[in-house]
């Protein structure tokens, strides 16, 4: 593996470190600004992570047509070293829009992912792109899973000790890249920077525009639309079905983000070279529906605990989908796409919450007329069901294109 791989690799993995890491402390670090009622902290978590996801969604395509133009190196650096500037701010505050500014920081230098798989695809040949894609994922994943634990155990030394800690593993990483990460836009790969291209509604319409990518696009939507359901409503659910607590909760969440780690970083490159890219899709989404079916109707925790690493094995669809799109694109436009993906991402990340945690409520709440706390997962099974459909759709007219 080459530094520069190892390099985004830690990269993707810090950011989801970061984010992780500030999880458990977040309801403290509010009631501590805002006063001691739990209830009011849980509105303005609910703001924070809506404005994150709102910058995401607004920043992702900037940052990757900035990328096209500038080069992958010169947006990365900056993002990560803005980022530290967010652990540090959200570190010292007192007030509650200091936090509100930490996220709108936050959220804006989030799209290290996208600028990070724009640069996997740079230095990727087209057969390797999927597979390098589950590697980004896995890191993802593998941060996930640290971030959380290592958060809970440094929150025992005050709200503010996980700011500070991920503040110092940004400056590392930094400091890393400074001296390992090599330009990968060439000049005849750069391209002008317009802000027509660069908003999330002109970027995804350019790339739209690309034969087929548009339903890609869409498919890619539904899919991540589905796939929140896990983040929405688990914890809800779990409590409601199974009558967890959070030690179990948090077990089960660890389990999954193992297993996702490990299907996007081992086992999507056999796939992909067994099935091909496309199968790879179909399948895994077949896989999904199955897997948010299975999950709504299961009534044992034990059972429920065994499903959860077995449902990751979605987790190739995404990376599968990535290299197709890959392809789709020139390679002046890399940055452009993968800006868009995180819009798309972060527009699920926006909407999706709203309503799954909406439909847990009216399926569980006292006078519903049916009791039904899986409603969300049969939601999440049609929005997959949905995403199948159009790639099919897609699949079926390239085939047509292919024989005329």
């Amino acid at each position: 593996m080459n530094t520069t791989i190892l390099f985004l690799l830690i990269t993707v993995m810090i950011d989801a470190m970061g984010i992780g890491l500030i999880i458990p402390v977040m309801p403290d670090l509010i009631r501590e600004v805002q006063g001691p009622s739990l209830a009011n902290a849980a509105i303005w978590g609910g703001v924070l992570s809506t404005v994150f996801a709102v910058m995401q969604f607004l920043f992702g395509p900037v940052l990757g047509s900035l990328s096209d133009r500038y080069g992958r190196r010169t947006v990365l650096l900056s993002s990560l070293f803005f980022m530290v500037i967010d652990y540090l701010v959200m570190a010292v505050a007192g007030t509650i829009w200091l936090l509100l500014l930490g996220r709108v920081i936050g959220g804006v230098t989030a799209a290290t992912q996208a600028t990070a798989s724009a640069c996997m695809a740079d230095i990727s040949k087209p057969e390797d792109k999927a597979k390098n894609f589950g590697l980004i994922g896995a890191g993802f994943g593998a941060g996930f899973v640290l971030g959380p634990l290592i958060g809970g155990l440094l929150g025992e030394y005050g709200s503010r000790a996980p700011f500070y800690a991920a503040a110092a593993l940004s400056a590392l990483n930094l400091g890393l890249g400074y001296f390992v990460l090599r330009e990968t836009v060439t000049p005849e790969n750069r391209r002008a920077f317009t802000w027509r291209r660069a908003n999330p509604f002109g970027a995804a319409r350019a790339v739209s525009a690309l034969p087929g990518a548009g339903r890609l696009l869409l498919v890619f939507l539904f899919f991540q639309l589905a796939f929140v359901v896990y983040p929405a409503v688990w914890s809800f659910y779990a409590v409601e079905r199974y009558g967890w607590a959070p030690g179990t909760i948090g077990l089960s969440l660890a389990l999954f983000g193992v297993s996702f780690g490990l299907v996007q970083g081992l086992l999507i490159g056999p796939i992909i070279k067994r099935f091909g890219e496309r199968r790879t899709v179909i399948g895994g989404i077949v896989f999904d529906v199955l897997a948010f079916l299975a999950i709504a109707f299961v009534s044992s925790g034990t059972l429920a605990l065994i499903l959860v690493p077995i449902t990751s094995l979605s987790a190739v669809v995404v990376p599968a989908l990535q290299g197709i799109l890959s392809k789709q694109v020139g390679d002046d436009a890399q940055g452009e796409l993968q800006g868009v993906l995180t819009s798309a991402g972060a527009m699920a990340t926006i909407l999706s919450p709203l309503a799954m945690t909406y439909v847990f409520a009216s399926f569980t709440r006292e006078g519903a007329p049916i009791y039904l706390p899986g409603a969300p997962f049969f939601l999440a099974a049609a929005l997959a069901a949905a995403a199948l459909w159009v790639f099919l759709a897609w699949q079926s007219d390239r085939a047509g294109d292919t024989a005329e």
